[in-house]
């Protein structure tokens, strides 16, 4: 019996982060879960503890988060050579498709088969996006309560038309306000 010659490392991260990119619409939290099943489960380059991990420095960075992933999850398992073919993989099929769209698509941005076809991912997208958070959630241990705060300040900018900036800045605010109210209920108990 033959064995197949094992796919040399490099060409296995640019093939794996080049699928990652080509078949992930609505980026950054969309494609969370592919990263996952592609990095942790299929390949095991990254423990699931550990890709918590990666995903909150991934965040705090400035950048794609998927760009991002694919730099810290290279050099991990290729050094400097794997970031940037990893880097490569994430990016080039987007960089393909804009320019498609620059070429051939400005012409029909007005036809209504391109516009149905826009409206009707964009559920899809949202719930690419809501099932991580999801996940990231329950694994950081944010219970109900969290979500629903989660939903409320989504509404607020959604609906209300609140800066996010703002929210986030109240939120942090809030946040540090009940932490050290916590804090103090404890020592006093």
């Amino acid at each position: 019996m033959l064995k197949e010659p094992k796919m040399p490392i490099l060409l296995q991260m640019f093939l794996t982060f080049f699928k990652i990119g080509m078949f992930t619409l609505g980026g950054g939290y969309a494609m969370v879960p592919l990263i996952q099943r592609e990095i942790v489960e299929k390949r095991g380059w990254v423990e699931e503890s550990e890709f918590f991990e990666l995903l909150a420095l991934a965040q705090s960075s400035p950048g794609p988060i998927a760009v991002n992933s694919s730099i810290f999850v290279g050099y991990k398992v290729a050094g400097v050579t794997g970031s940037i073919v990893a880097t490569l993989g994430t990016t080039l099929p987007s960089f393909f498709i804009i320019l498609l769209i620059a070429a051939w698509l400005v012409g029909f941005r007005s036809n209504p088969h391109v516009e149905a076809f826009f409206k009707g991912i964009r559920p899809a997208v949202v719930a690419m996006i809501a099932a991580p958070l999801f996940s990231l959630s329950r694994a950081m241990g944010i219970g109900w309560k969290g979500l629903t705060l989660v939903a409320a300040v989504a509404m607020l900018v959604a609906f209300a038309g609140f800066s996010p900036a703002i929210l986030i800045g109240i939120t942090a605010i809030c946040s540090l306000l009940y932490g050290i109210w916590q804090k103090r209920r404890q020592q006093g108990a």
